[in-house]
């Protein structure tokens, strides 16, 4: 089975990690320049990188057809720069998976392919997707819906630690990104991360810096551009979360359910 995954931050790239370790091919794409914040667990950095791993996975960027279909006979993971999706019309994947996690459907149709699957709200079950599976922390994480849609968007974290909205960092103002600290960091409340045009951007609580936007980020006033984990503990940095690989085994369970049925 061949599965485009649209999207290849965290929680994309816990869902690629579920698939590829049960011996489903994986292509991914992003956007030129990606915007993940753990960028430790995200696949979207051979973009930047031109090669990243995560938990012993290895994803490399691709330019064209050919350099996916080479890199998935050595098992692994290619990653286009390709926000469009416009290379699912030539691999024609048996499955797509749109984990973009924009709140809102960008462009993924129930005909791209035999199971197509949407991550979180933004979709409707038999109007653009077969199945949806959802996102938001709490008794239905991963759960797959074969009708209606996910959670509405509430636009609260979940809780980690005991913290929800204190461990998102956002830009303090609209310009480019120059982060002072580094993912894995030890870091306090009331400490400055990052700056904006010369505008700190300051910790909201005490823990480990779990995420953080590269140098020379163009950024918006509230953009999500930090990520800290009230847990300390340094692992976390470089493993996909539960939440990632709890998403993953849902669209897993779609896309064996989906695919086998339409066989």
């Amino acid at each position: 089975m061949l599965v485009v995954i649209r999207g290849a931050g965290d929680i994309a790239t816990g869902i690629a990690l579920r698939l590829f370790r049960a011996r489903i091919q994986v292509v991914m794409t992003d956007l030129e320049c990606p915007t993940a914040i753990r960028r430790t667990v995200c696949f979207s950095q051979a973009i930047s990188d031109g090669e990243t791993a995560v938990e012993g996975v290895t994803a490399k960027r691709a330019e064209t057809p050919a350099q996916v279909l080479a890199l998935l006979e050595q098992r692994i993971v290619p990653v286009l720069a390709d926000p469009e999706g416009h290379c699912i019309s030539t691999l024609k994947p048996d499955g797509v998976v749109d984990a973009i996690l924009a709140k809102e459907n960008l462009g993924t149709r129930i005909t791209d392919a035999r199971v197509v699957i949407g991550v979180g709200p933004g979709f409707t079950v038999g109007e653009d997707c077969h199945a949806v599976v959802e996102t938001m922390r709490g008794h239905y994480l991963g759960r797959v819906f074969y009708t209606g849609s996910a959670q509405p968007n509430t636009g609260i974290p979940g809780l980690i630690g005991g913290f929800a909205g204190e461990r998102v960092l956002r830009a303090p103002a609209d310009g480019v990104f120059h982060p002072l600290r580094r993912i894995g960091d030890q870091v306090k409340e009331g400490e400055t991360a990052a700056t904006v045009d010369g505008q700190p951007m300051v910790c909201t609580l005490t823990g480990i810096l779990r995420g953080i936007l590269p140098e020379g980020t163009p950024v918006y006033k509230g953009m999500k551009a930090g990520d800290i984990d009230p847990r300390c503990k340094l692992e976390h940095c470089c493993c996909a979360s539960d939440k990632a690989l709890a998403v993953g085994g849902g669209v897993l369970e779609a896309l064996l359910a989906l695919g086998g049925q339409s066989k």
